[in-house]
Protein backbone atom coordinates (compact mmCIF):
# COMPACT_ATOMS: atom_id res chain seq x y z
CA UNK A 1 0.00 0.00 0.00
CA UNK A 2 1.43 3.17 -1.52
CA UNK A 3 2.08 6.40 1.77
CA UNK A 4 -0.79 8.16 0.48
CA UNK A 5 -3.32 5.51 1.27
CA UNK A 6 -1.92 4.66 4.48
CA UNK A 7 -2.05 8.20 6.04
CA UNK A 8 -5.26 8.90 4.77
CA UNK A 9 -6.23 5.47 6.53
CA UNK A 10 -4.87 6.62 9.59
CA UNK A 11 -6.36 9.76 9.74
CA UNK A 12 -10.08 7.95 9.13
CA UNK A 13 -8.85 5.69 12.50
CA UNK A 14 -8.32 8.95 14.38
CA UNK A 15 -11.43 10.60 13.00
CA UNK A 16 -13.85 7.08 13.96
CA UNK A 17 -11.89 7.07 17.36
CA UNK A 18 -11.32 3.28 16.02
CA UNK A 19 -8.66 1.94 18.94
CA UNK A 20 -6.02 -0.03 18.11
CA UNK A 21 -3.33 -2.84 19.41
CA UNK A 22 -0.64 -0.10 18.25
CA UNK A 23 -2.05 3.11 19.11
CA UNK A 24 -5.08 4.18 21.01
CA UNK A 25 -6.78 6.54 17.58
CA UNK A 26 -9.36 8.37 19.64
CA UNK A 27 -7.25 9.22 22.71
CA UNK A 28 -5.30 11.00 19.89
CA UNK A 29 -8.57 12.54 18.28
CA UNK A 30 -9.44 13.33 22.13
CA UNK A 31 -6.14 15.55 22.67
CA UNK A 32 -6.01 17.45 19.27
CA UNK A 33 -10.06 18.74 19.77
CA UNK A 34 -8.54 19.77 23.77
CA UNK A 35 -5.82 21.74 21.58
CA UNK A 36 -7.99 23.45 19.27
CA UNK A 37 -10.78 24.50 21.69
CA UNK A 38 -8.12 26.18 24.11
CA UNK A 39 -6.80 28.95 21.25
CA UNK A 40 -7.62 32.00 21.81
CA UNK A 41 -9.25 32.96 18.35
CA UNK A 42 -11.64 31.04 15.91
CA UNK A 43 -9.24 31.88 12.85
CA UNK A 44 -5.79 30.26 13.36
CA UNK A 45 -2.91 29.71 11.06
CA UNK A 46 -1.13 26.84 11.00
CA UNK A 47 2.62 25.35 9.77
CA UNK A 48 0.94 22.23 7.92
CA UNK A 49 -2.06 20.76 6.86
CA UNK A 50 -3.34 17.98 9.12
CA UNK A 51 -4.65 16.16 6.44
CA UNK A 52 -2.33 16.40 4.03
CA UNK A 53 -3.33 13.79 1.76
CA UNK A 54 -6.74 15.29 1.86
CA UNK A 55 -5.53 19.14 1.04
CA UNK A 56 -3.60 18.06 -1.63
CA UNK A 57 -6.44 16.51 -3.12
CA UNK A 58 -7.70 19.68 -2.73
CA UNK A 59 -5.48 21.87 -4.54
CA UNK A 60 -2.62 22.56 -1.78
CA UNK A 61 0.66 22.51 -2.25
CA UNK A 62 3.64 23.53 -0.34
CA UNK A 63 5.09 26.60 -1.73
CA UNK A 64 4.96 30.57 -1.12
CA UNK A 65 1.62 31.87 -1.62
CA UNK A 66 -0.47 29.58 -0.30
CA UNK A 67 -1.16 28.99 3.26
CA UNK A 68 -3.31 27.39 5.81
CA UNK A 69 -5.47 28.04 8.60
CA UNK A 70 -8.06 26.67 10.89
CA UNK A 71 -11.53 27.98 11.72
CA UNK A 72 -13.61 27.10 14.71
CA UNK A 73 -17.46 27.42 14.48
CA UNK A 74 -19.79 26.91 17.09
CA UNK A 75 -22.45 23.84 16.82
CA UNK A 76 -25.71 24.56 16.39
CA UNK A 77 -28.57 26.15 14.09
CA UNK A 78 -27.86 29.74 15.87
CA UNK A 79 -29.69 31.94 18.24
CA UNK A 80 -33.26 32.79 17.38
CA UNK A 81 -35.14 35.03 19.53
CA UNK A 82 -38.50 33.93 20.81
CA UNK A 83 -41.08 36.07 19.18
CA UNK A 84 -42.93 38.44 21.85
CA UNK A 85 -45.85 39.28 20.21
CA UNK A 86 -48.81 36.29 19.69
CA UNK A 87 -49.24 33.28 17.25
CA UNK A 88 -49.33 29.96 16.86
CA UNK A 89 -46.92 27.95 19.41
CA UNK A 90 -45.92 25.78 15.95
CA UNK A 91 -45.30 29.58 14.19
CA UNK A 92 -42.57 30.68 16.65
CA UNK A 93 -40.03 29.73 14.61
CA UNK A 94 -37.52 29.02 17.57
CA UNK A 95 -36.37 25.32 17.43
CA UNK A 96 -35.39 23.13 14.17
CA UNK A 97 -34.05 26.19 12.02
CA UNK A 98 -31.12 25.76 9.30
CA UNK A 99 -28.91 28.75 8.10
CA UNK A 100 -29.00 28.97 4.57
CA UNK A 101 -25.45 28.52 4.45
CA UNK A 102 -23.58 25.95 5.99
CA UNK A 103 -20.99 25.29 8.63
CA UNK A 104 -18.43 24.70 6.10
CA UNK A 105 -18.95 28.09 4.33
CA UNK A 106 -19.13 29.79 7.51
CA UNK A 107 -15.25 28.80 8.45
CA UNK A 108 -14.17 29.71 4.99
CA UNK A 109 -16.30 32.89 5.03
CA UNK A 110 -14.60 33.90 8.73
CA UNK A 111 -11.38 32.97 7.00
CA UNK A 112 -11.25 35.16 3.98
CA UNK A 113 -12.82 37.70 6.35
CA UNK A 114 -9.49 37.67 8.30
CA UNK A 115 -7.28 37.25 5.63
CA UNK A 116 -8.43 39.90 3.35
CA UNK A 117 -5.52 39.75 0.35
CA UNK A 118 -6.15 35.69 0.22
CA UNK A 119 -8.96 33.78 -1.92
CA UNK A 120 -10.16 30.68 -0.76
CA UNK A 121 -9.34 27.59 -2.54
CA UNK A 122 -11.13 24.63 -0.79
CA UNK A 123 -11.60 23.43 3.12
CA UNK A 124 -11.90 20.18 4.80
CA UNK A 125 -13.23 19.02 8.17
CA UNK A 126 -10.53 18.43 10.69
CA UNK A 127 -12.67 17.35 13.58
CA UNK A 128 -15.45 18.69 16.11
CA UNK A 129 -15.79 18.62 19.94
CA UNK A 130 -19.23 18.82 22.30
CA UNK A 131 -19.13 22.95 21.36
CA UNK A 132 -17.40 23.41 18.01
CA UNK A 133 -16.72 22.36 14.29
CA UNK A 134 -13.34 22.49 12.82
CA UNK A 135 -12.18 23.09 9.44
CA UNK A 136 -8.72 23.67 8.01
CA UNK A 137 -8.79 26.54 5.25
CA UNK A 138 -6.43 26.52 2.06
CA UNK A 139 -5.97 30.32 1.38
CA UNK A 140 -4.21 31.58 -1.84
CA UNK A 141 -2.20 35.07 -2.06
CA UNK A 142 -3.63 36.30 -5.87
CA UNK A 143 -0.87 38.85 -5.95
CA UNK A 144 2.10 36.13 -4.76
CA UNK A 145 4.56 35.62 -7.96
CA UNK A 146 4.44 32.17 -7.78
CA UNK A 147 0.50 31.69 -7.80
CA UNK A 148 0.67 34.16 -11.10
CA UNK A 149 3.43 31.99 -12.69
CA UNK A 150 1.54 28.71 -11.46
CA UNK A 151 -0.50 27.19 -14.74
CA UNK A 152 -3.37 25.07 -12.04
CA UNK A 153 -3.78 28.32 -9.50
CA UNK A 154 -3.36 31.41 -11.35
CA UNK A 155 -7.28 30.91 -12.74
CA UNK A 156 -7.87 31.97 -8.87
CA UNK A 157 -5.92 35.97 -9.57
CA UNK A 158 -8.83 36.74 -12.19
CA UNK A 159 -10.88 39.54 -11.39
CA UNK A 160 -14.28 37.16 -11.07
CA UNK A 161 -12.78 35.07 -8.65
CA UNK A 162 -12.89 37.91 -6.02
CA UNK A 163 -14.84 37.47 -2.85
CA UNK A 164 -15.06 33.46 -3.96
CA UNK A 165 -16.41 32.51 -0.58
CA UNK A 166 -18.59 35.48 0.39
CA UNK A 167 -20.07 35.26 -2.87
CA UNK A 168 -20.81 31.42 -2.79
CA UNK A 169 -18.73 30.44 -5.34
CA UNK A 170 -16.49 27.90 -3.85
CA UNK A 171 -17.80 24.21 -3.39
CA UNK A 172 -19.51 24.54 -0.12
CA UNK A 173 -21.00 27.65 -1.57
CA UNK A 174 -22.48 25.97 -4.53
CA UNK A 175 -23.66 22.91 -2.73
CA UNK A 176 -25.77 25.46 -0.31
CA UNK A 177 -27.27 27.36 -3.25
CA UNK A 178 -28.27 24.36 -5.04
CA UNK A 179 -25.66 24.16 -7.72
CA UNK A 180 -24.17 20.88 -7.44
CA UNK A 181 -26.21 19.20 -9.41
CA UNK A 182 -28.20 20.02 -13.23
CA UNK A 183 -31.45 19.03 -14.49
CA UNK A 184 -35.01 18.60 -14.34
CA UNK A 185 -35.61 20.16 -10.44
CA UNK A 186 -33.13 23.35 -10.61
CA UNK A 187 -34.42 24.86 -13.31
CA UNK A 188 -34.73 27.90 -11.10
CA UNK A 189 -31.39 27.72 -9.14
CA UNK A 190 -29.56 29.22 -11.95
CA UNK A 191 -27.64 32.02 -12.30
CA UNK A 192 -29.04 32.13 -8.37
CA UNK A 193 -32.55 31.60 -6.80
CA UNK A 194 -32.62 35.54 -6.09
CA UNK A 195 -32.30 36.64 -9.38
CA UNK A 196 -35.10 34.75 -10.91
CA UNK A 197 -37.11 35.72 -8.04
CA UNK A 198 -36.30 39.51 -9.33
CA UNK A 199 -36.64 38.32 -13.30
CA UNK A 200 -39.87 36.74 -12.16
CA UNK A 201 -41.07 40.29 -10.50
CA UNK A 202 -40.11 41.94 -14.00
CA UNK A 203 -42.14 40.09 -15.99
CA UNK A 204 -45.47 40.52 -13.88
CA UNK A 205 -44.60 44.00 -13.80
CA UNK A 206 -44.12 44.55 -17.58
CA UNK A 207 -47.45 42.47 -17.94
Amino acid sequence: MSATKEIKKTFEKERSGTKDKSYDYKAIQRERMIGYRKEKTAVVRIEKPTNIVKARSLGYKAKKGIIVVRARVRRGSGAHRRPKKGRKPKRMGVKKLTRAISIKGIAEQRASRKYENCEVLNSYKVGADGKSHYYEVILIDTAAPEIKSDKNLKWISGKTHKGRAERGLTSAGKKSRGLQKKGKGTEKDRPSRNSRIKQKARKAKNK
